[in-house]
């Protein structure tokens, strides 16, 4: 039997090679298009979602997409919404005022609560349980990437429902349409199966009850780091002195298989030679894991983000760039939304405090880390990603006064990186007030596991996907 055709809508800011990825892992054979005679014949069509509200409904609209979409949803026919997909199909957002949406779920997107405990964006998993209804649907553990939802269920459609500061709809479903405020592409075999069902039009979407428990803290994530130099991995000490450790997607996909909650990809020699990340490198990562990509290195523009999104990254970190030009930030999040924007801050001690250090370490950039961490927030950032340039690789563990300055003033996650060597060190920075840990030199020379350190953090106490 030949792949099923889905087509793919192309709105200028979505992580498409993640969504063409898990249609191919599915079974399905992806076909991206901005024709609007497509979009109303498709038989399947998938409407991806990173960007911003404003900027996804203007792209639609000037490609003469609103209604091939709209009429396709109304006659229920098989159209799947992802993250900012399911947004757009509702009236309006408070992250675009003014600008009206698709309008066939009434309902108003709002911005989610938050709280010291729970930073905004939303970027962590949540649980998955079958209801009564379910099939043959399995447990399992969904991805979020969003700073806004839908509180209200729309009548006339099977929802379920998630809390995150707050209940609001997770999926939801009519006749062949669903929406899920997730992302199903990078949820892993549970979403990649969701989407399978989809494609072949089981009864998956109305058999998801996602179980609304009040969260006091999401659960943390633990994030390998693949530091890549000329198309390998490699490991050095405080930016310098690198060893080779590997192919990116080989150890990309057994890091996957071990647990991982996302992969950042990082090149580290983009900026020192004035060249944006490798394409083809983030590529071949891609199509080798189901979870979340984020890709750093070199991104000076919308267009050099643009080209990871396009080639496989879900986010995009800046660092240099943003440095020097720190509108680049609020440009990005404009387009992409701020969940797409990682702001990374390497800082060293000095003068009681400590100073932003740009290309690979190697320059003074005269900021204070913790003011410009704020900074970065302000402008749009959806994450800071901090390493402690002392630390790196000195097997000493995180900077936890560090982590502790800069999580108490902003309320947008922490990825905690430089130094760690043992899970207590990762289970140290998370108490500390990261949101996330990443790690390196544990991983690739296999001292531990990413599954062994998971077990180890939730004997202490932190909770995590298993």
């Amino acid at each position: 039997m030949p792949p099923l055709d889905v087509f793919i809508v192309s709105t200028g800011s979505a992580n498409l090679a993640s969504v063409c990825s898990a249609v191919e892992r599915a079974g399905g054979s992806p076909i991206i298009t901005q024709d609007p005679a497509a979009v109303d014949l498709a038989e399947r069509l998938i409407l991806p979602g990173v960007g911003s509200f404003g900027a996804a409904m203007e792209s639609l609209r000037a490609r003469g997409l609103v209604g091939p979409i709209e009429r396709r949803i109304r006659e229920n026919r098989p159209t799947l919404g992802i993250c900012l997909g399911l947004q757009v199909l509702c009236a309006s957002s408070e992250e675009s005022p003014g600008v009206p949406g698709l309008g066939v779920v009434p309902g108003r997107v709002t911005r989610l609560a938050g709280s010291p405990t729970l930073p905004v964006p939303q970027m962590t998993w949540n649980r998955v349980v079958p209801g009564e209804a379910s099939m043959d649907v399995s447990p399992g553990w969904a991805y979020y990437a969003n700073s806004f939802r839908l509180a209200e269920p729309p009548e006339g459609w099977a929802v379920a429902m998630t809390d995150y500061g707050g209940c609001f709809v997770a999926a939801m479903q009519r006749g062949r349409v669903l929406a899920c405020q997730f992302h199903p592409e990078l949820s892993g075999p549970w979403g990649i199966d969701l989407i399978r069902r989809w494609m072949s039009g089981g009864g998956a979407a109305s058999a998801l009850q996602v179980v609304p428990e009040a969260l006091s803290r999401p659960p943390s994530r633990v994030i390998p780091c693949l530091d890549v130099k000329d198309g390998r991995v490699v490991k050095g000490f405080q930016f310098g002195n690198l060893r080779d450790m590997g192919d990116p997607a080989t150890l990309a996909a057994a890091y996957e298989r071990q647990g991982a909650d996302e992969i950042v990809l990082l090149d580290v020699s983009a900026t020192v030679e004035s060249r944006g990340a490798r394409i083809r490198t983030v590529s071949d990562v891609r199509r080798a894991i189901s979870i979340p990509l984020t890709v750093g290195g070199g991104v000076r523009s919308k267009e050099d983000a643009a080209a990871l999104l396009d080639a496989g990254a879900d986010k995009v970190s800046v660092n240099t760039a943003a440095v020097a030009d720190p509108s680049l930030i609020h440009r990005l999040a404009e387009v992409f939304g701020r969940q797409c924007v990682v702001v990374a801050i390497d800082a060293v001690r000095g003068n009681g405090g400590w100073s932003v250090v740009v290309r690979s370490g190697s320059t003074q950039a005269g900021l204070d880390v913790v003011r410009w961490a704020k900074e970065a927030e302000s402008r749009g950032a959806g994450e800071i990603l901090l390493t402690s340039h002392d630390r790196d690789g000195t097997r000493a563990g995180y900077d936890l006064e560090l982590l502790r300055s800069v999580a108490s003033q902003v309320g947008i996650p922490v990825i905690a990186s430089g130094g760690a060597s043992t899970p207590d060190h990762l289970a140290d920075a998370l108490h500390a007030g990261a949101s996330a840990v990443l790690a390196a030199s544990i991983f690739h020379e296999s001292e531990y596991s990413v599954g062994q350190v998971k077990s180890s953090l939730a004997e202490r106490g932190v909770e995590v996907r298993p």
